[in-house]
């Protein structure tokens, strides 16, 4: 102990002998008052209460089970085998940029530099960086503007997202689509943490989560965002992704023939 450590030497007076006694005796005092404002400090920072965290409304049973489809997303994701690989990124990327853009639009008029000073999801703020790699802080819509404007030049340059038969994908084709679906998933994730409630006003949550979704499901087949980007959204995607439990088979009656279709739960739509 720190009050233990008092060094006295064989020669020292009565009065020096006091005056130590008296320091380890405040040391010990001391030492006592700083432990007792640690263990407050440990159970009630600044003597208050913690804030409690911040209920996210997008994780309520109301709103996950609203959905706009009800089969398993997997089966859309998951590549044809007549399909040329870099042709199916590209057509799915092209489509998500098209619809996350659609979903952000319906919300865009309350995403502005006043409501959403920074571009936020859950504990995260992202910054934009440029061609040079400079980084900078922006304000939300300020973010998508930036996001979209690159998204659409990249997914309209013929030489990257090439449409003429015979043409080949560029090298890098696969890291920039990597690079786009983590601006989307930015996106998305902003959607849920600052305008979920906008969008349950609009009743477009059962859209929201199916694109949500889908988005998920395609970017882990094959492995276009890491895990360590996407995992602020975690608890939400293990409640939108989970497989649908299957229907209930319809009871048949013993007289009659089983229906060929019986076993089949495909809907057809």
């Amino acid at each position: 102990m720190v009050g233990d450590y008092c060094p006295i030497s064989g020669d020292n007076t009565d009065m020096h002998s006091q005056r130590n006694s008296k320091s380890g005796l405040s040391c010990k005092m001391v030492l006592q008052a700083v432990g007792k404002v640690l263990r407050k400090s440990k159970t009630k920072p600044n003597g208050k209460k913690p804030p409690a965290e911040e209920k996210k409304q997008y994780l309520e049973a109301e709103f996950t089970k609203v959905r706009v489809v009800d089969f398993d997303l997997k089966e859309l994701v998951v590549l044809p085998r007549e399909i040329d690989l870099n042709e199916w990124l590209a057509s799915n990327t092209t489509t998500f940029f098209n619809l996350i853009n659609l979903q952000y639009s319906t919300i865009s008029e309350f995403c502005t530099g006043d409501t959403c000073q920074a571009m936020t999801a859950c504990n995260t703020i992202y910054y934009w960086y440029d061609e040079r790699g400079k980084k900078t802080k922006c304000t939300a819509p300020q973010y998508v503007d930036f996001v979209m404007s690159l998204v659409q030049k990249l997914v309209t340059d013929e030489d990257i997202f090439p449409t003429k038969y015979g043409k080949e994908f560029p090298n890098s084709f696969e890291s920039l689509v990597k690079k786009i679906c983590r601006y989307l998933f930015h996106v998305l994730a902003h959607l849920y943490w600052a305008h979920f409630k906008e969008t349950v006003a609009l009743d477009l949550q059962g859209h929201l989560n199916t694109l949500y979704a889908h988005f998920i499901v395609f970017v882990r087949e094959f492995n276009l965002v890491e895990p360590k980007e996407t995992c602020i959204m975690d608890d939400l995607s293990e409640i939108l992704c989970a497989p649908a439990p299957p229907a209930p088979a319809a009871p048949s009656s013993p007289t009659s023939a089983p229906s060929p279709t019986s076993h089949n739960h495909v809907t057809e739509r």
